[in-house]
């Protein structure tokens, strides 16, 4: 979609783009996935941003925000899609970050927001357990309060990254008396407490991305305790309207159209650009329109922000559509590098001069990427849960 800028927002896009090209470090513009990122990559262009004061752009200016207007936000994450930059990790900066600002005291504030901001404390998320996915609210680790301390017991599943994590946090059954929703606490927990037990899920592209988590007998402070005991469900509700927002991934599916537009311009069929046939250009238009639609909904729902309304319901919206869209693109850059799909290089896998690697290079990990996208539809609350919220939250049924 295109937009007109004042000359100051012209000015801020050319800022922002040229700080992006002199500052993006080049080892990771010649790495593919998170997936084959070591921790301190991951965590390279975040510190970065935040020596420049650009950590995060949604906060409150008094907690590190950077007073950006929706417009300039917009234009941030149209150029960090443009340069395709290694995405930020939310689980800090987007979940509990805003929780602990918004929910948190004062000494919580003071000791946990300076660490998200410069990347020295990695976050994951204690929400998913084997029995408790979408039906969040029937989960069944418990913490139980012991003088000072809570003492929690429990397990989750599908921990993104929490090999790697300092903090998490974690919703725990508080009260067994309390229907499901009044029972649930929020907690921070150090992963270094003794208990924890944190053991990898291969995926099927071979990556080692999630994780399952054992508590046993994690003794918790009760400081470590977000607002109130059995008021959790309301941060956490708090916590996946930004994350569903986020998941919505607008401009980076801009980003992904137009390398799937250059694919096609390069396929060939009977000699001529795939792009050129009705039906597969057809099918890029029909995701085009879907996408305009969803960032205009995005946009409105970034001037909502603007004027101090939290992300509400309609959050699930942009979740149902962002990730359909994220799935179909996937899909359509499979279908256009065709049997190049077949090939698979796990992750870590590095080329080297003598390896022959059939294809073109931008097949490669097609077929891991679309596989990894199954997911989207998934994480941050099914999508047919999100048609349950929609129902009755927004429609009223």
């Amino acid at each position: 979609m295109d937009m007109s800028f004042s000359p100051e927002e012209i000015a801020f896009r050319d800022e922002v783009r040229a700080f992006i090209a002199d500052n993006y470090p080049q080892e990771l513009r010649d790495l593919k996935t998170r997936g084959d990122m070591t921790k301190e990559q991951i965590l390279m262009w975040h510190r970065i941003l935040y020596k420049k004061g650009w950590i995060a752009p949604h906060w409150p200016v008094e907690y590190g925000g950077t007073g950006w207007s929706i417009t300039q936000r917009y234009i941030w994450n149209e150029e960090c899609a443009r340069a395709e930059t290694t995405p930020l990790l939310p689980f800090g900066l987007s979940m509990v970050g805003p929780v602990i600002y918004t929910f948190g005291n004062e000494e919580q504030k003071k000791r946990f927001l300076p660490g998200i901001l410069s990347g020295d404390d990695w976050w994951c998320q204690g929400y998913s357990e084997p029995g408790a996915g979408s039906d969040l609210a029937s989960l069944r680790t418990k913490a139980v309060r012991e003088g000072d301390h809570y003492i929690i017991n429990g397990s989750k599943t599908w921990t993104t990254l929490a090999q790697h994590a300092d903090w998490m946090f974690c919703l725990a059954k508080t009260d067994p008396d309390a229907k499901a929703q009044d029972a649930i606490s929020f907690f921070l927990i150090d992963m270094k407490t003794p208990g924890i037990t944190v053991r990898p899920i291969i995926t099927m592209d071979g990556g080692h991305e999630v994780n399952e988590v054992f508590l046993e007998d994690v003794k918790v402070p009760a400081e470590n305790l977000i607002g109130e005991e059995n008021k959790g469900w309301t941060y956490a509700k708090f916590l996946l309207g930004n994350e569903r927002s986020g998941i919505a991934g607008v401009a980076r599916s801009k980003k992904a159209i137009e390398r799937l537009k250059n694919i096609a311009k390069a396929e060939l069929v009977d000699g001529e650009p795939l792009l050129d046939q009705e039906e597969f250009s057809t099918k890029i238009s029909e995701v085009e329109i879907d996408l305009t639609a969803l960032e205009f909904t995005e946009l409105r729902t970034l001037a909502a922000e603007s004027k101090g309304q939290g992300p509400g319901p309609e959050s699930s919206i942009l979740k149902i559509k962002g990730t359909e869209i994220q799935q179909r693109i996937t899909e359509l850059t499979l279908e256009a590098v065709g049997h190049y799909g077949f090939v698979y290089a796990p992750h870590g896998h590095e080329r080297t001069g003598n390896e022959y690697v059939p294809g073109p290079e931008y097949a490669a990990g097609q077929s891991q990427n679309y596989f990894n996208m199954r997911k989207t539809a998934i994480y941050g609350g099914s999508n047919e849960i999100q048609h349950n919220i929609i129902a009755k939250m927004v429609l009223g049924l």
